[in-house]
């Protein structure tokens, strides 16, 4: 087997999947990340034939004609549309993966840590579906963990929270092993839910899910800073009872505001993960600190807000956008030394 295995890698690309409910990212053995862009699809209606995936079809979301629609068919992090995710999933292989070679590549993929049985296996079906001869289910927090370079391998604790597009995932790590973790369906998307939400009640305006990510970007913050006077943007939407053009201006102030629900939820979260660590490990978290990866996490001022409330060092990673996409292509180097039950399924 080990010799079959051997052959088979010199024929095939082995890839890494951040199959995320806003962007994925691939990563490509021997040639890092090599795609980027958003988990989006365009399908005629009726026939469900597909038009445009990614960076296409993201810029159609909510500018569709009747006929045609942009979904995204991963909510939570989870797949919601399991006939779209694998058209989506098989457009991503085929677009990065060296058609030469006649071999099937082997593909990990990095899944949220509160993901079902039954999640998994929709998962796994999709990317055979796609292509892969061999799938590895890996949990983003270890992903991420690798992608960041933490020495998991030791014997002491490292502390990761991954704020993704729909979820967030928390773990220690220590021995290359999963000690205590938390998993919640929260992530940047509900940042935008709650600012939508919070706009058309208190002004009747209405955005939708573009413009309330392009508010998160430009002057998304948690936590108060000298210069948020500049953080001011004028804001273009639908007044909800009249039904014409109508225009805003918001500040920062109001961002955080509008926010602090799925905040507290997050920050929640990880203060009840570090309540259940043992602690030897709490000690070698509180001298190492906290890393950050993932979308979430590049709010500004998260991370001093984090390290004020938990009295712990808070560290950003240094790509904290494809941490878990580095982790998942890293993954197959790694495995010897993951002292943790991968979710794994053999296409030969």
């Amino acid at each position: 087997m080990f010799i079959l295995d051997k052959l088979y890698g010199l024929f095939s690309n082995d890839l890494g999947i951040d199959l995320g409910t806003a962007n994925t990212l691939v990563h490509v053995r021997g040639r890092g990340i090599v795609l980027s862009e958003p988990s989006v699809v365009a399908i005629q209606d009726g026939t469900n034939k597909v038009l445009a995936v990614g960076q296409e079809a993201k810029k159609m979301l909510g500018r569709t004609p009747n006929d045609i629609k942009a979904i995204r068919p991963l909510r939570d992090g989870v797949i919601a549309d399991f006939e779209v995710v694998e058209r989506m999933i098989r457009y991503f292989i085929e677009k990065v993966h060296n058609r030469r070679t006649f071999v099937r590549p082997r593909v990990v993929i990095g899944v949220p840590g509160s993901i079902t049985e039954v999640e998994k296996r929709a998962v796994r079906e999709s990317v055979e579906q796609a292509g892969a001869r061999e799938i590895y289910l890996i949990e983003e927090s270890l992903a991420a963990s690798i992608g960041a370079n933490l020495p998991i391998q030791e014997p002491s604790g490292n502390m990761i929270v991954d704020v993704g597009g729909g979820t967030t995932e928390i773990a220690v790590i220590s021995l290359g092993g999963i000690v205590t973790s938390n998993s919640i369906r929260v992530g940047g998307d509900e940042f935008d839910e709650a600012l939508i939400n919070y706009l058309r009640k208190k002004y009747h305006l209405v955005i939708g899910e573009s413009i309330a990510e392009e508010i998160k970007i430009r002057i998304g913050n948690v936590y108060p800073n000298k210069n948020e006077r500049k953080l001011k943007m004028e804001v273009k939407g639908r007044d909800a009872i009249t039904g014409l053009p109508k225009t805003v201006m918001l500040d920062a102030a109001e961002i955080r505001k509008a926010y602090q629900e799925p905040l507290n939820m997050i920050i929640e979260a990880i203060k009840s993960t570090l309540d259940i660590t043992p602690p030897e490990l709490a000690a070698d978290i509180c001298e190492r600190g906290i890393v950050l990866s993932g979308g979430g996490s590049l709010l500004r001022g998260f991370d001093i807000l984090l390290s004020k409330i938990t009295n712990v060092p808070v560290i950003l990673a240094e790509n904290p956008l494809i941490c878990v996409a580095l982790g998942t292509g890293r993954f197959l180097d790694e495995i010897k030394f993951i002292n943790q039950k991968i979710y794994k399924m053999e296409f030969r």
